[in-house]
C-alpha cells in the first residue's frame, strides 16, 4: 500500500485539533493537554471554512514562550506559530508526503482538499502504523509459504 497508489487521504486523521490565531498560548496549551496532542493546526478566525494559516507545536510553546519567560496568557498563537506551513493534498501519495516530511524535517503535515481547506492531518505515526500493517501482512505471507513448502516436502 505504500506505493504510488496509497494516498494521504486514506491514512490521515480527519479529526484535527485546531487553534485560532488570536487564542492565548495558555489556552492553546490547555487544548493540547485536554486533547492529548502535540500540535494544533491554526485556522483563519471568523470563518466557518477551515483555511489553514499556520501550525503550533508544543516545541513552539517551549522555545517561544516558556524558555524566554513570556506570559502565556499575554502571548497569542499568531505570535509563536509557524507560518508557511508545509501541507499535502488528500490525493497526494503517501510517498510524496514522506518526501515532504523528510525534506522539511517535520513529523506532521496538515492535509487540505482541492479548495485548500483543512480536511485532516497526517503524521509520521500514521505512516508507521500503515507500514506495521504492511509488514504484518508480509510476514503472514512468508509464514504461509513456509508452511506450504513444509507440507509439500513430506
Amino acid at each position: 500500500m505504500l506505493g504510488r497508489n496509497a494516498f494521504v487521504g486514506d491514512v490521515c486523521s480527519r479529526i484535527v485539533s485546531i487553534a485560532l490565531p488570536d487564542m492565548s498560548i495558555g489556552e492553546a496549551a490547555r487544548v493540547m493537554r485536554e486533547q492529548h496532542v502535540g500540535c494544533l493546526v491554526v485556522v483563519e478566525a471568523g470563518s466557518e471554512a477551515r483555511r489553514l494559516v499556520g501550525i503550533l507545536t508544543d516545541r513552539d510553546i517551549v522555545t517561544g514562550v516558556v524558555a524566554v519567560q513570556k506570559d502565556a496568557q499575554a502571548v497569542q498563537v499568531a505570535d509563536v506559530m509557524c507560518r508557511g506551513v508545509v501541507k499535502v493534498r488528500e490525493d497526494d501519495s503517501i510517498l510524496d508526503a514522506l518526501a515532504s516530511m523528510r525534506g522539511k524535517a517535520v513529523r506532521r503535515l496538515p492535509v487540505v482538499a482541492q479548495d485548500d481547506l483543512l480536511v485532516g492531518i497526517v503524521t509520521i505515526d500514521d505512516v508507521l502504523d500503515l507500514l506495521a500493517q504492511e509488514m504484518h501482512a508480509l510476514a503472514g505471507a512468508v509464514h504461509a509459504a513456509q508452511r506450504h513448502e513444509q507440507g509439500g516436502a513430506r
